[in-house]
């Protein structure tokens, strides 16, 4: 499916790709993806492709993908894109795409659902293609102030809260890199997962896993660096470190010292970052994870700045002596236990606790083994 480009332009970037010819705009999306599409290598049904841009962010990380448009213009286009990938590009509507009962792991749409008449039923339907556990990519929008056209969020959200096992929103407004421009309109993303299914009496017992997570506790004298989380859906409002979770193939070093520059824009080199407590945590009502967190000096790296805008409304400097209260209880458990000395713990919370710090909550963290010569 396409869209009429007098309405394309008007809206949008201006031409076809939606900005992604620059590579300021197309490595702002490339990251997107990169939290929103799964792990594992699957197959991805990108739908209304136009020239296939996210489609070939998609195979670039490893997915196989099938990409449809209305356009056989576009068509053409998306293929010569995708050549030399494993992808394939069909002439066809986005609302009902030419698949012959195939199941996918992912549906990408980008400004697409806003032209349906009947967006429920078209999302019915798009879940119908997904396999046990697959999701749904919606880069939606509300364009316009006098005659607005578009979907609101939460309308979208409702369509799916009841068939999702989880959602994830995020406002995309802010970041000026995905759009090539500062944009006042209303522009997110939401991410429906289905529920997988239910291990059968055939099934081999699942070996237990656990996220792990890195995390940079930047150090200015007494001082450390807090980021304050915003548009993520997890700790909205409260300071953290910058932080984030390994990825396939990476280790616990690297991914610190790529969190660093991707949230606060440091350069480390390894020799730089060393590691300096191990904490594994269980949120409430959430499986357990391991958390690494290394140490680095302020002036390495360069100057830190808020290189994530739409997950990050501020930074500033606290006295790791007198933390503020307005804390990811996770972080604020870790930070206390580093700047006791402690190397091991564990912080394990119950369910109906909350996830920002609470005063009194100490007794949640457990040293695991006595500080260096404790």
């Amino acid at each position: 499916m396409t869209i009429d480009w007098d309405i394309e332009a008007a809206t949008f970037d201006d031409e076809p790709d939606h900005g992604l010819r620059d590579t300021v705009v197309r490595d702002a999306w490339a990251r997107r993806l990169r939290d929103w599409l799964p792990e594992a290598t699957g197959d991805v049904l990108d739908l209304g492709c136009g020239t296939g841009s996210l489609s070939l962010l998609a195979a670039e990380r490893g997915h196989r993908v099938t990409a449809v448009d209305l356009s056989p213009n576009m068509v053409e286009l998306a293929r010569e894109k995708l050549s030399g990938h494993e992808a394939e590009v069909l002439v066809g509507d986005a609302w009902e795409p030419p698949v012959e009962g195939r199941r996918f792991d992912v549906i990408l749409a980008r400004h697409v659902l806003w032209m349906v008449p009947d967006p429920e039923a078209v999302l019915r339907h798009w879940c119908g293609l997904l396999r046990p556990g697959g999701r749904l990519i919606l880069v939606e929008g509300v364009w316009g102030v006098t005659n607005p056209a578009g979907l609101p969020m939460d309308r979208l959200i409702s369509a799916l809260t009841p068939t999702a096992a989880r959602l994830h929103s995020e406002r995309l407004s802010g970041d000026e890199r995905l759009w090539g421009r500062r944009v006042e309109d209303e522009r997110y993303a939401v991410v429906a997962i289905l529920p997988a299914p239910l291990p059968t009496p055939l099934t081999a017992p699942r070996r237990h896993k656990e996220v792990v997570d890195v995390h940079l506790i930047l150090r200015r004298g007494d001082e450390v660096l807090l980021a304050r989380r915003a548009n993520t859906g997890y700790g909205d409002g409260l300071f953290n470190v910058p932080s984030g979770h390994v990825e396939p193939g990476e280790d616990v070093r690297t991914a610190v010292i790529r969190e660093a520059r991707e949230e606060i824009g440091l350069t480390l080199t390894p020799d730089e970052v060393s590691a300096e407590l191990v904490l594994q945590h269980r949120g409430p009502g959430e499986e357990p994870r391991i958390g690494w967190f290394f140490e680095a000096t302020y002036g390495t790296g360069g100057e830190p700045f808020n290189a994530e805008p739409h997950k990050c409304d501020e930074l500033s400097w606290h006295s790791a002596s007198t933390l503020p209260d307005d804390m990811v209880a996770y972080c604020r458990a870790a930070l206390e236990a580093w700047h006791a000395g402690e190397r091991f713990a564990l912080h394990w919370q119950e369910e109906g606790d909350a996830v920002r710090y609470e005063e009194g909550g100490g007794e949640r963290t457990v040293v695991l083994a006595p500080r260096a010569g404790g």
